[in-house]
């Protein structure tokens, strides 16, 4: 692909894709060094190989680390639409990345691989994430962060028809994490 596609389809993604919540994720790939990526809920996919399409840009051998968590094959029709998890394997192995999927709610695939997964540059969580879960995983998360880590929680306002991205704040991933930290009865 010639470096004058790559950068239209750049501008594009960033200024006119849709649904525009994703634009800021791509703006942050264009602007900032991201080469390690967690995504709490792929849904379709199309965000994430929007991603690794940026990410990857004109990089050769690409440097980039995706880790995708999902229920795949799990999902109910109220989880909303999905791909199953050879499907997805399918999708996002483009440019060369390193692609790993892991089935599973948000804190039980964190519970398994938050030690191996070392520092992330950037945690993208859908909206589409049970609560309940999600609640127990940020346990997990500040293990899984440096200093320049950026965590994006999409979220539907009730008010709007619209998703909406907005950063979490290390302060605020610290407190959610104090809150579910394992307790030890007395013996």
């Amino acid at each position: 692909m010639s470096r004058l596609v790559r950068h239209c389809k750049r501008l594009y993604f960033s200024y006119f894709s849709q649904p525009s919540s994703d634009r800021l994720v791509y703006r942050l790939l264009r602007k900032q060094r991201i080469r390690k990526i967690l995504e709490l809920g792929i849904g379709t996919g199309v965000r994430a190989q929007r991603m690794l399409q940026l990410a990857t840009g004109d990089q050769y051998p690409p440097s980039i680390s995706y880790t995708g968590v999902d229920l795949f094959e799990s999902r109910s029709e109220t989880d909303g639409p999905g791909l199953s998890l050879k499907l997805a394997h399918r999708q996002l192995k483009i440019g060369g990345a390193r692609v790993r999927l892991v089935p599973g709610d948000p804190y039980s695939a964190l519970a398994r691989i938050a030690n191996e997964l070392g520092a992330i540059d950037l945690m993208l969580i859908s909206a589409d994430q049970d609560r309940q879960s999600l609640a127990k995983a940020w346990f997990y998360v500040p293990r899984i962060m440096h200093a320049e880590t950026l965590v994006l929680l999409e979220d539907r306002p009730a008010t709007e028809d619209v998703m909406k991205l907005s950063r979490v704040p290390r302060l605020q991933i610290e407190q959610w994490a104090a809150q579910t930290t394992p307790r030890r009865a007395a013996a």
